[in-house]
């Protein structure tokens, strides 16, 4: 498959790749360059924080959870 670079920098990406790859109107995508070649890949725009975000599921509460893991506080 092949696409036209515009005077803007600009460039089409064929609509069999997009429709096979799932790439939609406002999606991002990153250019990189491997050994003198464009590489162009869907960006990850998942924060690595929000990928595991309440995947640990606990019995009690925040504090209790806390209480159990570092011992009752000291009095000051």
């Amino acid at each position: 498959m092949r696409s036209t670079i515009s005077e803007k920098g600009q460039v089409t990406v064929p609509k069999r790749l997009r429709e096979r790859l799932g790439i939609r109107p406002g999606d991002r995508l990153e250019f990189s360059e491997e050994h003198g070649d464009i590489v162009l890949r869907k960006a990850n725009e998942r924060d690595p924080v929000s990928a595991v975000y309440g995947i640990l599921r606990l019995d009690g509460g925040t504090d209790e959870t806390l209480r159990a893991i570092r011992g009752e506080a000291d009095a000051v």
